[in-house]
């Protein structure tokens, strides 16, 4: 079996049950839970190595979880929702998801985004993949390495996860040059660019912007070029 943990938390038995035997039969070790009240402790006692957490949960619904998990871990999390809305969507990616699945769903489809994003994450703390170029970028106070994925900005380290590392590289490898949402996603996420993708890449680069502390209007390092993509000048 796989030392790797992934947590499930999500009130409808039935469809954390289900998910709990697709992970189980890829060797995977599941933690699953029906409601929130020890999730946290689990997450603090155990190597947790991915999470799954439903929207709607009785006591603490699952965009606070992220939250208070975002705090402190920076292992990968897909939120389950029964909501198809983008507002929903963006919320928890603006909390630090890297993904969503919307109910109801193929668990084959779940396992496949589980390993896409486990993948993602092993090449990021192995300073492997497309992010892992020889040179640094250090400018302004803002210095980001891809070798050992450090990242800080005037001497603070920046707690950011695979996904923003890897958009903050390329944007930094690719600095001058108008980089557009579509090639930022396909490269970053390896995925097919659709007209919902745009939301997904805008999310991030607002949480970006908020660790990188830039003022909404007149941002220092991620510029908007409207209606192109995003540059670091």
């Amino acid at each position: 079996m796989s030392d790797e943990i992934i947590l499930i938390v999500d009130d409808e038995r039935e469809i954390a049950d289900l998910l709990e035997v697709y992970l189980k039969n890829e060797n995977y070790q599941v933690r699953k839970f029906y409601n929130t009240s020890d999730v946290l402790a689990c997450v603090d006692r155990e190597p947790v190595s991915l999470a799954l957490l439903d929207v709607m949960l009785p006591e603490m619904d699952g965009f606070t979880l992220c939250r208070k998990i975002r705090e402190k871990y920076l292992f990968p999390i897909i939120m389950l929702t029964a909501k198809s809305g983008d507002i929903d969507k963006i919320q928890g990616l603006s909390l630090g998801a890297d993904d969503y699945i919307t109910k109801p769903f193929n668990p084959l489809e779940v396992v496949a985004r589980v390993k896409t994003q486990l993948r993602r994450y092993k090449q990021y703390n192995n300073g492997q993949g497309e992010s892992a170029q020889p040179e640094d970028y250090d400018s302004r106070g803002l210095y980001i390495c891809p070798h050992n994925h450090k990242c800080t900005l005037n001497g603070e380290v920046l707690a950011l996860t695979p996904i923003e590392f890897n958009i903050l590289w390329y944007l930094c490898k690719n600095h001058g040059r108008v980089v557009s949402a579509e090639e930022l996603f396909e490269t970053v996420w390896g995925e097919e660019f659709f007209e919902s993708s745009n939301n997904t890449v805008m999310a991030h680069i607002a949480r970006l912007r908020e660790k990188l502390h830039e003022p909404p209007r007149k941002p220092k390092f991620i510029k908007t070029v409207w209606g192109v993509g995003y540059t670091i000048e």
